[in-house]
């Protein structure tokens, strides 16, 4: 156990004035938010940053010529850069970023507005099928978009590791052909918690592929380097990073196919959203991303190591990350199990009754029905050890 619990101890005098930042989890002591994975809750940096914006230039960015309007305006693009730098973009002269309600919208925006016109009659793309219904649902819309103008796209599965979840990255390279031209991926998989070693992917599909990422459950939780990851297209939700609900953005490297743009007219942008992320990236940053991880990595191992030695419960994912002295890459961020006996919805409103907020449902996992519903404890900064352990004192009570 020393692994995890020693992790906590070193951090835990950086964490605490962190968890103190957050009044929505500080003003309930009593009870434990553990689903970040849906939202994250927010600073009160990034409140005071979002009140400012509204009561000092609240206007319509690109829309007018007056100081509101065009400090508006300087904010939204200087905010673009901020997303760049905090990427590690290696040229951000030539990639862009646009901003979206989301990463739902981000992912359908990239394979509405761009993918289509790179694609050519007989041509393929490998789509993850076990991921979240938001990196599946619009490929294959794309296909059947396609195949009405009569241009057949082969759709083939990113294969995957049976149990662990994690890509199978020699499948993947057997799979890949000729005609191979795009590849949809994530970065932490939403029901599993694995890093899915997304950096090795580039190897297994060659140079020319086009790779889209969806960063919805790493970004702001762990560090992101477009640069290291080697992808094309990275997509995430603000909202899950500490800045406000209906924000997210496309980041778009712009070295192979044609230039990204979104199709149609642009309205007016969540410009306080937008404000709220350029708050939440400087939050971030000061607090480290990487400090982040190491936290919500030792919380996650503490509950898998307790949830190992309960047996009513099954811990989704590779089992092998289980035991604390396993050198098998733990979770990031996020644990999800099943009770052997008690429904998983049934499972979360008890849960609530001792209060822990959690999610338990299908947790919108593309091919799952409700009959492999689970429980979802997704965790951020503001989460602690004395949380984990009065969990799973709950748990073991229900066995």
């Amino acid at each position: 156990m020393g692994g995890f619990t020693d992790e906590l101890e070193a951090l835990a005098a950086w964490q605490r004035p962190l968890r103190a930042q957050f009044p929505l989890v500080a003003g309930h002591p009593g009870q434990a938010y553990l689903d970040s994975a849906a939202t994250a809750q927010k600073p009160q940096a990034v409140l005071d940053a979002v009140a400012a914006y509204l009561t000092t230039c609240n206007a319509n960015a690109g829309r007018g010529s007056y100081p509101w309007a065009n400090r508006t305006t300087a904010m939204v693009e200087r905010t673009r850069e901020r997303v760049k730098e905090f990427l590690g973009d290696p040229d951000p002269g030539r990639s862009s970023v646009h901003f979206t309600s989301g990463a739902s919208e981000g992912l359908r925006t990239v394979a509405r507005d761009w993918l289509p016109g790179f694609l050519r009659d007989g041509d393929e793309i490998v789509v993850p099928f076990g991921d979240h219904q938001a990196n599946l649902a619009p490929w294959l819309e794309v296909q059947e978009l396609l195949a009405r103008q009569g241009v057949r796209i082969g759709v083939r599965e990113l294969p995957c590791q049976e149990g662990s979840g994690d890509y199978d990255v020699r499948a993947l390279a057997r799979a890949v052909g000729p005609r191979t031209r795009f590849l949809a991926a994530t970065h932490v998989h939403h029901v599993y918690g694995a890093d899915m070693n997304v950096h090795r992917l580039r190897e297994a599909v060659g140079p020319e592929v086009v790779i889209a990422l969806d960063a919805a459950q790493s970004f702001g939780h762990l560090p992101v380097s477009v640069d290291r990851l080697d992808v094309d297209f990275l997509v995430f939700s603000g909202h899950k990073a500490l800045a406000l609900p209906g924000t997210g953005a496309v980041w778009a490297r712009g070295r192979r196919g044609p230039e990204f743009s979104p199709g149609g007219w642009q309205g007016t942008p969540n410009t306080a959203g937008i404000a709220s992320l350029a708050a939440a990236l400087d939050w971030l940053e000061e607090a480290g991303t990487d400090r982040i991880e190491r936290w919500t990595t030792a919380l996650a191992a503490q509950l898998t190591d307790g949830l190992s030695r309960l047996e009513a419960y099954e811990v989704l994912g590779c089992r092998t990350s289980l035991a604390a002295e396993s050198e098998v890459q733990r979770r990031t961020s996020l644990v999800t199990f099943r009770h052997r006996g008690i429904d998983a919805r049934d499972l979360g409103f008890i849960l609530f009754g001792e209060g822990f907020m959690v999610r338990s449902d299908g947790h919108c996992q593309a091919g799952r029905s409700v009959r492999e519903d689970s429980v979802r404890v997704s965790l951020h900064v503001y989460n602690t050890p004395e949380e984990m352990q009065a969990l799973l004192t709950v748990l073991a009570g229900l066995q």
